[in-house]
């Protein structure tokens, strides 16, 4: 039987021309989810989100669909899964950006730099994070929210000394996220030039620093 290897961030993907109807015992299941959201993840890279489904997925690890369905779940599943593993990759670039020796202020606007500056460098797979919705009615699993809540957590704790009441900071954390969040989505889709030829990381620090200037 003839294969080849296929490499999608670090993990070497075996492609078969015929595969066994379900995992074949050579990974455990975090090992065949890892294996599946990177295969996703290049796949969106290389050809697009459209190019995505079952069936493309499953010819890229060398598995039969009904693998992915077993240990996964459908292709709503599996983009969460993906979203997942965003989120704690931007946990990592956000923390890896904050300076415990600097002020609240200047961390929080090292983490908006850090925010755009994952999202430029894999703006594809970043996409689906605001491109995906879940099937309606479907129940979102709680690793997803607490996969997020890694990222805005650090946000949180970057505001509480200038904001130290929960509920008003919890709000500040939402609208600053949700205000990166559309900053980067305009960046990304092309659309920010039609409003302003201003850099996405100058009008992101200009927002940090107007949101949380002190009072006068």
């Amino acid at each position: 039987m003839r294969d080849r290897t296929r490499h999608y961030r670090g993990h070497s993907v075996k492609t078969v021309k015929k595969c066994a109807a379900g995992p074949r015992g050579d990974l455990d299941r975090a090992g065949f989810v890892a294996l599946v959201c990177a295969a996703a993840e290049g796949i969106v890279r290389d050809q697009g989100v459209r190019a995505l489904g079952m069936r493309p997925l499953a010819t890229a690890i060398g598995y039969a669909p009904n693998s992915i369905y077993n240990a996964v779940g459908d292709l709503d599943a599996v983009l969460l899964r993906v979203n997942a593993r965003t989120f704690g990759r931007l946990k990592a670039a956000l923390e890896s950006a904050i300076d415990p020796e600097a002020s609240p202020r200047a961390n929080a606007a090292a983490l908006a730099e850090a925010y755009l500056g994952f999202v430029a460098a894999d703006p594809a797979v970043w996409s689906l994070v605001s491109d995906h919705a879940p099937a309606r009615g479907a129940a979102v699993p709680d690793w997803y929210w607490e996969a997020l809540a890694g990222a805005t957590d650090l946000v949180d704790a970057t505001l509480k000394p200038l904001l130290p009441a929960a509920d008003e900071r919890a709000r500040a954390v939402a609208a600053l996220w949700a205000s990166l969040h559309g900053l980067a989505s305009l960046s990304t889709s092309g659309k920010l030039g039609a409003l302003t030829d201003a850099a996405p990381i100058d009008l992101a620090r200009m927002l940090v620093a107007r949101f949380l200037a002190p009072d006068a």
